[in-house]
């Protein structure tokens, strides 16, 4: 729904909600306990629309592809090498991810199978299971020719 054919002053009312109910980008209980997050999204009730998490999703991409970007080695992957470890800083996180010291220094000397058990032999890999062994499969065979 479109916000357009209304008596009401759209600009104003967003300008009143948002002073009213402040931003937060972080997840809080509302005075009524109901988790919260942004200019009073209720998550309790109404959760997110999908269309919420598309874009959601596409931003977190973008900023984990940024920080790989800082990387020397990031533009010399190929593809599938790039998607795997985009995968992995998207779940880990940026310090989580920088604690694969050796995984890091594997990849810098382009020696992707170490890099593979590296990421295999990892508490996060005991806690992901089949998708650290997708994304390892993805760092060992690379971009196929």
């Amino acid at each position: 729904m479109i916000l357009t054919d209304s008596n009401i002053q759209i600009s104003k009312l967003v300008s009143q909600l948002k002073r009213h109910e402040g931003y937060r980008n972080r997840p809080y209980e509302d005075t009524t306990g109901n988790l919260t997050i942004g200019y009073g999204r209720n998550l309790d009730s109404h959760g997110i629309h999908k269309d919420e998490a598309e874009l959601m999703l596409q931003n977190d991409i973008v900023k984990a592809i940024e920080r790989l970007e800082r990387y020397p080695w990031w533009e010399e992957l190929g593809e599938a090498r790039q998607r795997a470890l985009a995968d992995m800083i998207f779940n880990l996180g940026s310090a989580g991810f920088a604690g694969f010291k050796r995984m890091i220094a594997a990849i810098s000397r382009c020696d992707y199978d170490t890099a593979a058990d590296e990421m295999l032999d990892s508490q996060w890999a005991r806690q992901v299971g089949r998708r650290s062994e997708y994304i390892a499969n993805l760092m060992k065979q690379g971009d196929p020719n």
